[in-house]
């Protein structure tokens, strides 16, 4: 290898150049064209004729050209040669061969060991003794010898898909050596640091060679991937590179177990960048069939970034209790998880409120998370497959409210037993104050958290005390009571926070903190996704080796002597001699270990403080410039010969070819537009018709529960209402609508009356779930039972069967807990003021959600549809009341006999609807004293 970035292979050819001015002089003439004899009775005419002449000599520039053309001869003929290569070892030491053969060698490998065989027959041919060691070997016998010993060591090496370690290379070579000094220390690198302050080129220059030699390939190939991430919408990729001079971009390919590229990207670097960031953009199904991802046109292990199962974004379902708040979203239960979740999940949410169809819906998309916001009972059909999708592998995360508190203590779906209702914290009849977190425990997937200082707890539910609660319990409070609870289940596993998912009960959905033990919960389930049939595969704790990364980012099955990988949750792998990357684990699942840890950065070595001679490796560098040279003489010989062709006129005698005297002209025939008549199909389904008819106008509904008299009682007292809306507000309702729950759509009704007998047919459970999911959309249902019993007070004496029939019907329903209307409530000044809710009976209280916190109107709740109440219950015989005949006289009488009674009865009525339509507007008002007081009126 020499330092002459020019040479010629046979420079004696050069003398030739001497003959360029006789070539020079002999090209200037140009012998004249022969004459033509003219036929002598056409002389006069040949006279008239203008005579062509021809120069004497050849034009200056057609001489250069010739000249330049005979000058490319004689160079091609020396053959030029640039950056040849000649032997300079130095003497007093043997040949030290320093080889890197990482994973950053194998694009130019052959390359390096011609370097390095080119070396070894200078030492030959000098009778120097040659030392060889590789730095991504285990073990090296770095001991001097013979040249045609390295030269089998050089032949049977071959490139590791490793950080080369270069420091138990050198501790082989500084051993070997024993004292004695190299002649020649030639250290062929790939140029990149394998580990932070990399002194090993310092080290090398203390064993005091003759001459140092540093020899490099190009490193603008060396690139790798550290890291590949599940964003919303795509995949990042960071990447980086050696050689950060100029910009560059590099395209990436995601390919699928098989190997088939099925998504492409790129990661662009600015100059002077050395990591960058690029995505791949594909859809959520897609990138979970991502199996590894690679740079284009690199093969290399560190160009390819192996992917596992703690890759893919899990595909995570939320359901809620409440129907969704738009005008309120910090209030809904779904808002903060949605927020934490969103980055590293993909989230599902149902389509249909009906729970009884939804349920099974959402099982069959496999689903690896379910999170259930405060949601109290569900359908009974619904309990089995949650529970075999636990069991094969499902992760149920669940979050208290107000309808967990109040649902029986038996849920088969909470990991703890919990107590009925619910702790308040630092309320006005509560004596303790709110309580701030414990320190996480050091199991279970908060090991390691910093306890949250901003974070209390105000409400909570309570879990019974049992021997085995602490082990179930991932976070507490300061007073020792759980947060965070969990019960494995076969495969799978419920969680249960003790608090609300929104802010009511606590600041934790607020605090940063949230959102990390959402994601570490969520990473905890199975990727894959789990379905309701198949049951879940176990892991051992050693992970054998399934498939092994290759030098250049190929897979192979061939293992080696690799050792099983013992997986550590405190630490992450690194590849090593004893693990090399690839595949740990089997078919049913695996873990990717890759060349570089995770936002590894490639660094230049460091080689400041010591002098060494710079080398490029043989083979690219040096080429022969005398293909070009006869080449560009060829092309010269061919453009002087079209140009003597052209001073000679053989291009005049040819004649043009005879234009065409028209074009043609392509025709086609106008095709006949078939207009066939148009004719459409008809969609329709029997009872759109009554639908589209309902839609136009707001109808007041009740249920037909097959009874004649109850059900004509419930449409004439509806009738009578409506008429009362019409004349004393501006709401005009149609006239009101009889459904059958099992057949009839109720989305198109603000409000359902609901009369309760206990001799008419039990719902079936389709009705309740229709009326459940009602409900949970933001509908109203009012039962009445027309008996005037307070059916849902515990300490009365007796209950009527009209209560008891009520009972098994709300025992189907998620419902929050109830209260009598206070006294503040916007149900009492939504249109007229009132202090009571009086039917035909006045005893019974007209039942609603309770508000938490036993909070006064002027705190807006997250109650649903705007501080609408799902349920009203009474049993004052609404409807007896309000029921005229066709006169628009009173069909029932009042008991006791009043009138003023069943006006106070039309005016709930329209209290209760414009509580419907309208929602909490009305609690506003109670701010304007305190606005006009900051207006100083």
């Amino acid at each position: 290898m020499s330092a002459l970035p020019f040479a010629f292979a046979y420079p004696a050819i050069l003398g030739a150049l001497i003959a360029l001015p006789i070539i020079w002089w002999l090209l200037r003439l140009t012998p004249p064209r022969p004459q033509s004899e003219v036929f002598p009775p056409l002389k006069i005419l040949a006279t008239v004729l203008k005579r062509e002449e021809t120069p004497a000599q050849s034009p200056w520039w057609l001489t250069l050209l010739r000249m330049l053309m005979a000058a490319a001869v004689i160079l091609a003929i020396a053959d030029p040669v640039f950056n040849p290569r000649t032997s300079s070892l130095a003497a007093g030491g043997p040949l030290v061969l320093f080889v890197d053969n990482g994973w950053a060698t194998s694009p130019d490998w052959e390359r390096r060991v011609k370097t390095a065989d080119a070396l070894i027959d200078d030492a030959e041919s000098a009778g120097i003794p040659v030392s060889i060691a590789f730095t991504a070997d285990p073990t090296n016998d770095a001991v001097a010898g013979t040249a045609a010993v390295a030269r089998d060591k050089l032949r049977a090496a071959e490139p590791k898909p490793l950080v080369p370690d270069r420091q138990r290379a050198f501790e082989a070579l500084r051993a070997a050596l024993n004292g004695v000094h190299p002649g020649t220390l030639a250290f062929l690198t790939d140029g990149a640091a394998s580990k932070d302050a990399d002194a090993t080129v310092k080290q090398l220059s203390d064993l005091q060679p003759g001459q140092l030699r540093l020899v490099t390939g190009d490193e603008k190939d060396t690139v790798a991937i550290t890291a590949a991430g599940n964003a919303a919408d795509s995949m990042s990729v960071t990447a980086t590179r050696l050689d950060s001079a100029l910009a560059a971009s590099l395209p990436l390919t995601a390919q699928d177990a098989q190997g088939r590229p099925i998504a492409a990207g790129t990661v662009d670097f600015q100059p002077g960048q050395s990591v960058a960031t690029g995505s791949i953009a594909a859809p959520f199904e897609m990138r979970n069939d991502f199996a590894r991802v690679s740079i284009d046109n690199h093969a290399t292990a560190g160009a390819v970034h192996l992917l596992d199962d703690g890759f893919k974004r899990r595909r995570v379902v939320l359901l809620s209790g409440e129907a969704r708040d738009d005008f309120q979203p910090l209030l809904s239960p779904l808002y903060y998880i949605q927020r934490a979740l969103q980055p590293y999940a993909d989230l599902i949410e149902p389509n249909s409120p009906d729970l009884a169809t939804a349920i099974p819906d959402l099982l069959s998309q496999n689903p690896s998370v379910i999170i259930m916001a405060d949601i109290g009972r569900l359908p009974q059909e619904t309990y089995e497959p949650l529970q075999r999708w636990i069991a094969n592998g499902g992760t149920l995360i669940r979050f208290a409210g107000p309808r967990l508190a109040a649902a029986p203590a038996d849920d088969p779906l909470v990991p703890v037993t919990l107590r009925q209702g619910e702790r308040a914290l630092g309320g006005a009849l509560s004596w303790a104050e709110p309580q701030p977190l414990a320190d996480f425990p050091n199991f279970g997937p908060f090991a390691g958290m910093a306890k949250p200082t901003d974070v209390t707890v105000k409400r909570q539910v309570l879990a019974e005390p049992t021997p085995d609660l602490a082990e179930r319990t991932w976070a507490s409070l300061a007073d020792g009571t759980p947060l965070v609870t969990t019960k494995p289940i076969n495969a799978g596993r419920i969680v249960l926070f003790h608090v609300s998912a929104e802010a009511t009960w606590s600041d934790l959905p607020i605090s940063g903190n949230f959102v990390e033990m959402l994601r570490r919960i969520v990473q905890l389930s199975r990727s894959g996704g789990v379905t309701s049939e198949t049951g879940a595969a176990s892991t051992a704790e050693a992970l054998s080796p399934f498939r092994l990364l290759t030098a250049k980012g190929a897979l192979t099955t061939e293992t080696g002597a690799a050792r099983p990988l013992i997986p550590n949750a405190k630490t992450t792998p690194l590849a090593s001699f004893d693990n090399p990357p690839g595949l740990y684990g089997s078919e049913e699942g695996f873990t990717a270990l890759n060349v570089l840890p995770a936002n590894a950065e490639l660094k230049p070595l460091d080689t400041s403080g010591v002098t060494l001679v710079r080398e490029g490796l043989i083979g690219g560098e040096t080429w022969s410039a005398k293909p070009a040279l006869f080449l560009i003489a060829l092309l010269l010989l061919v453009l002087d010969s079209l140009i003597v062709m052209f001073m000679g006129g053989a291009f005049s005698r040819v004649r043009g070819a005879s234009r065409a005297a028209a074009v043609l002209a392509v025709a086609f025939g106008a095709l006949a537009l078939v207009h066939p008549s148009s004719s459409w199909a008809d969609d329709s389904k029997p009872g759109d018709e009554q639908i589209l008819q309902r839609l136009d106008n707001t109808h007041l509904a009740y249920v037909v529960t097959g009874e004649a008299e109850i059900d004509r009682i419930s449409e004439r007292g509806l009738e009578g209402l409506t008429d009362f809306l019409t004349y004393r507000t501006t709401l005009e309702p149609a006239p009101p609508v009889g459904l059958d729950l099992a057949k009839d759509e109720l989305a198109f009704y603000p409000i359902i009356y609901w009369p309760v007998s206990a001799t008419a047919p039990m719902p079936s459970a389709a009705a309740i779930n229709k009326i459940d999911a009602y409900m949970r959309s933001g509908g109203t249902v009012l039962f009445d039972t027309k008996d005037q019993f307070n059916a849902l007070d515990n300490n009365a004496g007796a209950s009527s069967a009209n209560g008891e029939r009520l009972q098994q019907i709300l025992a189907g329903l998620d419902i929050p807990p109830l209260e009598p209307v206070p006294s503040d409530h916007v149900l009492t000044k939504s249109f007229y003021l009132l202090s009571s809710f009086p039917g035909r009976y006045a005893g019974s209280p007209l039942w609603i959600e309770a508000r938490q916190d036993n909070r006064s109107a002027n705190a807006k709740s997250a109650a649903t549809a705007d501080g609408v109440s799902p349920i009203l219950i009474t049993g004052n015989d609404f409807a007896g009341a309000w029921a005229v005949d066709d006169n628009g006289a009173p069909l029932l009488p009042t008991v006791p006999p009043d009138e003023t009674q069943r006006e106070y009865a039309y005016r709930t009525g329209v209290n209760i609807m414009m509580y419907m339509l309208t929602g909490n507007y009305k609690t506003d008002q109670v701010h304007v004293p305190a606005l006009l007081e900051r207006l100083g009126q």
